[in-house]
C-alpha cells in the first residue's frame, strides 16, 4: 500500500507537471512568438536569445541556460525539489519544441492579456506540484537559503534586468507589453498556489473567550493560543484568542464568534507563510 501511495503521489506531480509545462508552451508559441512579445525569467531571456538568433529553438536554449543552474542546485536545494524540478525543466524545455497554431487575435493588449492568463494558471499548476519548471526558480531558492535573498527580489531584479536589456534591442512598445504580461503572469499564479490555499490569522477579545476558543478547537479543529492582555482605556484585564485558519474556514469563523458573543472584536489578517503540522502552508523545499 505505501509504495502504490508513492507511485499515485509520483503520478500526480508529473500529471500537474506536463499539464503546466503545455500551458506556458502554448502562451509562448501561440502567442509570444508571433507577436514577438518577450517572457519574464529563463524563458524570457530564451525567447531574446530566438529573436537574436533564430536557429537556436526556445526549447534548446532554455534547457542549456538551466544546465548550470541545476548543478548549483543540487548542493542548495532540497532532492525532492531537485529531481521534481529537473523533471519539470526536461518537460517543459520539450514542450516548447512542439509547434502551437498561432491565437487569432489581433489586438496586442488582448494577445499579452491571453498570454498571461494561460502562462500564470500554467506556472501556478507546476508549482503545485513538488517541484518547479526549474530556471529562475531554482536560481531564486539558491539565493534564498545562501544570502536570505527573497524570491521575489530575485525575480524582479532578474526581470528588471532583461527588460532594460530589451530596450536596446525592441521598441518601448514591446517592452511595456511584457510587463503587461509578467504582471498578468504574476496575478494569475497567485491566484493558483495561493487563492485556496491561503491561511488567515485572526485575533478575538471577547468576555466569552472560553467557549469561542473551545468551539475552535472541538469544532474547527484548530489551534488556540490564549494571550493575556488589559484594556488601554478601563484597565479591565482581558483574554486575546489568537488562531490560524483557512480562506475556506473564515466565514463560518466570523459567523461562531457572532453566535458566541455579537460584541466580540476580531481582527482578520493575511499571512505570508505559515508552517506547522496541518494548518501549514509552507513550500516544499
Amino acid at each position: 500500500m505505501g509504495m502504490q501511495h508513492r507511485l499515485i503521489k509520483v503520478a500526480w506531480n508529473l500529471f500537474l507537471i506536463v499539464t503546466g509545462s503545455l500551458l506556458c508552451a502554448v502562451a509562448i508559441n501561440g502567442i509570444l512568438i508571433p507577436n514577438q512579445f518577450l517572457a519574464g525569467g529563463i524563458s524570457g531571456l530564451s525567447l531574446f536569445i530566438f529573436y537574436l538568433f533564430p536557429s537556436v529553438p526556445v526549447g534548446v536554449s532554455n534547457f542549456l541556460l538551466n544546465i548550470p543552474l541545476f548543478v548549483l542546485g543540487w548542493m542548495f536545494v532540497g532532492r525532492r525539489f531537485f529531481f521534481y524540478s529537473l523533471a519539470g525543466m526536461a518537460i517543459f524545455s520539450a514542450a516548447l519544441l512542439i509547434h502551437a497554431p498561432a491565437f487569432p487575435i489581433r489586438d496586442p493588449l488582448l494577445n499579452v492579456l491571453t498570454a498571461g492568463i494561460i502562462s500564470g494558471i500554467g506556472s501556478g499548476v507546476i508549482l503545485r506540484s513538488l517541484g518547479s519548471g526549474g530556471g529562475l526558480d531554482i536560481l531564486s531558492v539558491i539565493l534564498l537559503k545562501r544570502f536570505s535573498i527573497r524570491i521575489g527580489t530575485t525575480v524582479m531584479a532578474f526581470n528588471c534586468t532583461l527588460m532594460m536589456a530589451s530596450l536596446f534591442r525592441f521598441n518601448l512598445d514591446i517592452v511595456l507589453y511584457t510587463l503587461i504580461y509578467l504582471f498578468v503572469t504574476t496575478q494569475l499564479i497567485n491566484l493558483v498556489v495561493t487563492g485556496l490555499n491561503q491561511r488567515k490569522a485572526v485575533m478575538v477579545v471577547s468576555s466569552q473567550w472560553q467557549e469561542i476558543a473551545g468551539e475552535i478547537m472541538e469544532t474547527m479543529q484548530r489551534g488556540v493560543t490564549i494571550v493575556n492582555g488589559e484594556g488601554g482605556y478601563t484597565g479591565h484585564p482581558l483574554r486575546i484568542i489568537y488562531s490560524v485558519i483557512t480562506f475556506q474556514e473564515l466565514s463560518r469563523f466570523k459567523e461562531m464568534v457572532r453566535q458566541h458573543d455579537p460584541q466580540a472584536f476580531m481582527v482578520v489578517t493575511e499571512t505570508l507563510e505559515v508552517m506547522g503540522k496541518g494548518i501549514g502552508n509552507q513550500p516544499q523545499w
